[in-house]
């Protein structure tokens, strides 16, 4: 192995969730001998959550996220549903209200955080470049190049907004889901505002038609560029999602499948058996640990998750536009899995239109209105111990928790989508930095924003809240072998 030369220190600002540093390391022809990305989330609520009584998880937990916080509340609320007892083990479910009711705000969530990781951090690079001014490339440059896009986004954004404030009582942390089931129902006047519209929000036929906008606008990208969507960063790896009977994807529940790049089954297993299933690797560069398949090892059983994953598994949607969109983005890769990093943003929009349909159709249904809201099974169904896994925006979501018989948490742990998909960002980050940094005499703002990219398709928390202004405050330090300092740049 060639001696390191030079190495690039990438290191964006404290995050939502965490904060991300990239290092590469080049040699003295400037070639690309490893990169990674070190990311460190603030984990102390597995710890803070230790000895409140179980019944606050649902809450408290859904903080660790200002994005993703209803698939936290969803997950902590499955496992605690199967704390008290409610579950295949026990024979007692939810009812059919509290099911259709937590799928509801799900997908609201899918359609409104997609909307946003989409057109507010992806439109702007489509539509001006990487390459662009960062006073360009930013939502308010595509404001100012497409407003009537824009509001029409806005728009739909604020329609997911809307039903999940509807579902779970509040916009954001909301507090519907309760161990066993939920403690609301929608009225007739919540249905009617959301099918019909109302003063300043969409109709459900509106939802519809403009959650078509993001696929037609990568249609049209990809057809101009397809040589740079289709080079960026392919890379390998094992797909997983939750799947229903059918083996289809479901947001909500069902097993855990995991597929190759020829799409054949690796593995299917009970989400509640994860422990048999996945080990954790470790690194002294990173406090983030590396899941994955025992049995395969490190490398080959590491997995991807999230929209990109989620297509490669299905092989249909349940709901019209969606599945016409998926056959087609299945037949592109010829029945093989899709590694194209920016195909993400193919899958992501694929997922707006579904979820928009699925929230349509349950909108539709009666069993909204009722008032079935939560079953108890008494003392006796106690377990103490309960998993739940959903589908977050950027993939698959596991909440573990134990309590003692006073109720009060003893153990809680969380996989996160960021987690599962380590290993598969470090390669993404160290494709991209061989692509846009290997041999090149500069670092320019467009090779620096290129990596940012490549993270971005997996995790926009990462970024989001920087990102929106047009980039990632950065400070890219260059120095030699001896640890000295040849350059620096900041933005």
């Amino acid at each position: 192995m060639a001696a390191v030369a030079t190495t690039l220190v990438i290191d964006p600002v404290t995050r939502i969730e965490g904060h991300g540093k990239v290092v590469i390391e080049l040699d003295d022809d400037r070639n690309v001998i490893d990169a990674k990305l070190h990311v460190v989330e603030f984990r102390g609520y597995e710890k803070f959550i230790q000895g409140h009584p179980y019944w606050e998880a649902p809450v408290l937990m859904q903080r660790i996220c200002g994005i993703c916080f209803v698939s936290h509340h969803l997950g902590g609320a499955k496992a605690l549903d199967e704390m008290i007892g409610v579950g295949p083990a026990s024979g007692t479910y939810l009812t059919p209200t509290a099911i259709k009711m937590r799928r509801l705000g799900h997908y609201a969530q899918m359609l409104q955080s997609h909307v946003t990781a989409y057109f507010y951090l992806v439109v702007p690079e489509m539509m001006f470049g990487i390459d662009a001014a960062p006073e360009q490339r930013n939502f308010i440059g595509l404001i100012e190049a497409n407003p009537g896009l824009v509001k029409r986004v806005v728009r739909l954004r604020k329609w997911g907004q809307e039903v999940i404030a509807a579902v779970f009582g509040k916009r954001m942390h909301g507090l519907s889901a309760v161990p066993g089931g939920v403690n609301k129902s929608l009225t007739a006047a919540d249905v009617d505002r959301f099918l019909r519209g109302d003063d300043g929000l969409s109709s459900i036929d509106e939802v519809i038609d403009d959650a078509q906008l993001g696929l037609q606008m990568f249609y049209d990208f990809h057809d101009e560029h397809r040589a740079q969507v289709d080079g960026f960063a392919n890379v390998s790896a094992l797909n997983m999602c939750l799947v229903d009977d059918d083996g289809n994807v479901d947001y909500y529940d069902g097993r855990l499948r995991v597929v190759d790049e020829q799409k054949k089954l690796v593995r299917e297993f009970d989400y509640r058996d994860y422990l048999d299933h996945f080990s954790e690797g470790v690194e002294k560069w990173t406090y983030m640990k590396f899941p994955f398949l025992t049995d395969l090892g490190r490398d080959a059983g590491s997995v991807r998750v999230g929209p990109l994953a989620r297509l490669n598994v299905t092989r249909s949607l349940s709901t019209p536009i969606a599945a016409e969109a998926l056959e087609k983005f299945h037949a592109y890769t010829g029945g093989r899995a899709n590694n194209i990093t920016l195909h993400t943003n193919w899958a992501r929009t694929i997922e707006i239109i579904h979820a928009a349909e699925v929230v349509r159709d349950l909108l539709n249904d009666p069993d909204l209105q009722k008032d079935d809201l939560v079953v108890s099974p008494g003392a006796d169904a106690w377990t103490g111990d309960g998993v739940g896994v959903v589908e977050a925006p950027r993939g698959t979501l596991l909440h573990h928790y134990r309590a003692d018989r006073e109720g009060n948490i003893t153990f809680a742990n969380l996989i996160v989508a960021t987690t599962q998909n380590n290993q598969v960002l470090n390669r993404t980050v160290r494709s991209v930095a061989e692509d846009y940094l290997g041999g090149q005499a500069e670092i320019t703002e467009g090779m620096m924003n290129a990596i940012e990219v490549g993270i971005r398709a997996y995790d926009p928390c990462l970024s989001c809240a920087t990102h929106a202004l047009g980039q990632m405050p950065l400070i890219v330090t260059v120095v030699d072998a001896k640890g000295r300092v040849l350059d620096e740049r900041a933005r």
